[in-house]
């Protein structure tokens, strides 16, 4: 995932590629989230947290939780916390005392119906397959538990598009690649086309068995936040 002209990877080329890239970024990657983010990315979690509206205490799955944000958010709002993500380096380099399990999150070694909510920040992109995600989180979820999924985004007006667009296809690669590992930053903006258009999200949530989907821009649209309830069975 080095060249910008060489297509992106499928499969488990893709899954390979992916857990290499997060183990070689961990040491700094909470660093250029912050700097590349302006720290919004902090804005955005606590909003995801916000609007699970679960009781004090339920039990939150994060998926691809990385060094342990979203975990760390999720237990400052007074819910337990449990992270997976398939990236042992991510793991190392945790800064939450939350559990963390490394697991691929298409298949959970947890049982069914076990959790009250899910979170997964701007990981969708970098799965293999979504709909085996989606019935994942379906699975695990109780019934009218609530999951939450960040990514990133594109500002629907065309000026902020345009703008968006310099900024994720040059100024992040360039930043990315002086404070950490310049492939993998130039792969970031390319993976935006592993990503399936709104409507059709949408419908992918539905047909994995959740409803009261709501879909949001924020940020004038440079990240998106996908709500959903697990539909009673």
């Amino acid at each position: 995932m080095s060249h910008t002209d060489t297509p992106l990877p499928t499969g488990e080329e893709k899954v390979a590629a992916v857990r290499n890239m997060f183990d070689r970024i961990a040491p700094r990657y909470d660093l250029v989230n912050r700097v590349m983010t302006f720290r919004l990315d902090v804005r955005w979690r606590r909003r995801a947290v916000r609007e699970l509206g679960l009781s004090p205490r339920s039990l939150v799955a994060d998926l691809a939780c990385g060094t342990g944000d979203f975990c760390r958010d999720l237990e400052r709002a007074g819910l337990r916390a449990v992270g997976f993500d398939l990236s042992l380096g991510m793991l190392q380099h945790s800064t939450t005392t939350a559990p963390l399990s490394q697991a691929d999150i298409l298949c959970l070694p947890v049982r069914e119906s076990c959790v009250d909510g899910i979170t997964c920040g701007f990981a969708l992109r970098n799965l293999a397959a979504l709909e085996p995600f989606l019935l994942e989180c379906a699975r695990v979820l109780r019934p009218g538990g609530r999951v939450a999924l960040l990514e990133v985004s594109s500002p629907r007006h065309r000026l902020l598009a345009k703008g968006h667009q310099v900024y994720f296809g040059k100024v992040v690669p360039f930043v990315g690649g002086r404070l950490s590992d310049k492939s993998a930053y130039q792969y970031l903006p390319r993976s935006v086309a592993y990503l399936p258009e709104t409507p059709v999200l949408i419908a992918m949530l539905r047909d994995a068995g959740f409803d009261n989907v709501v879909h949001s821009q924020l940020s004038t649209g440079v990240a998106q936040l996908l709500m959903a309830t697990r539909r009673a069975t």
